[in-house]
């Protein structure tokens, strides 16, 4: 059975889905069978892996979702494409609105991509879930399916007084939805470690949380490299083999791996 990790992070712009991609191509590096789910209609993690339309595909997060509330059988494989650098994607566009809007009225709303995943598992070994900027019913979902989450979060004062409400919103999914729930630990993104400001950032982290959750000892710096990704439809490994985010990547690959 796979291992199931949700990037998570109700706040945007904090490298939640560079973080899915050059994880879990840095995992298949390794040789893992990895599979990424994008959990956000705005179809990022879909786009950063060279489908920059993913209004035009047929076969989504949503529907599969959609087939498993109707209790309509899911034929092998269907709605995963494969990606070139070794991992499977199962991508999401614009109907995954719609289809969270659906989860409010149904039963058993908090569990669906769960049930959906344990359809998958067993062909892979990590499964990564790219979760939206919200805490709306899909990051729920997200986190009642997950085994594990990984909090991406930049070295900035206001993403650090984001995470209490995240906090309070894992510690309700553990109490009521999946209580084996845990947390990898947080991940400081996009970070200028050469500047005092990012440096006091890192430290209160460490000593606001440190305690309590694991801070990867990996710290993925600011890179105009990490950016180009996205457009390029590849990793970084790819795109700057010899770069400082591509060293990051490989170090918190062996971080997650271990």
């Amino acid at each position: 059975m796979s291992k199931v990790i949700a990037i998570c992070n109700q706040k945007g712009g904090v490298g939640k889905t560079v973080t899915t991609v050059n994880l879990g191509i840095g995992l298949a590096r390794q040789g893992k069978r990895v599979l990424l789910v994008d959990v956000d209609a705005q179809g990022s993690l879909t786009a950063s892996l060279g489908y920059q339309h993913p209004d035009q595909l047929e076969e989504t997060l949503s529907t599969v979702l959609g087939k498993v509330i109707e209790d309509k059988p899911l034929l092998p494989g269907e709605g995963i494409i494969h990606h070139e650098e070794g991992v499977d994607l199962l991508p999401a566009n614009i109907d995954l609105a719609a289809m969270e809007v659906t989860l409010v009225n149904i039963m058993s709303r908090e569990t669906i991509l769960r049930e959906y995943l344990n359809t998958v598992r067993d062909q892979y070994d990590v499964i990564l879930l790219d979760c939206c900027p919200s805490l709306g019913m899909l990051t729920i979902n997200a986190l009642s399916a997950a085994d594990t989450l990984i909090i991406p979060m930049m070295a900035h004062y206001l993403s650090l007084k984001g995470m209490e409400q995240l906090m309070r919103t894992i510690g309700k999914v553990k109490r009521q939805i999946n209580p084996n729930l845990t947390i990898s630990g947080i991940l400081v993104t996009m970070a200028d470690m050469r500047t005092t400001y990012s440096q006091e950032i890192v430290e209160l982290l460490r000593n606001s949380y440190g305690s309590q959750l694991k801070i990867f000892d990996t710290i993925i710096p600011r890179s105009i490299r990490a950016a180009e990704t996205s457009a390029e439809g590849k990793s970084i490994f790819l795109h700057d083999p010899s770069g400082k985010v591509s060293a990051a990547y490989e170090a918190l690959t062996l971080e997650v791996a271990s």
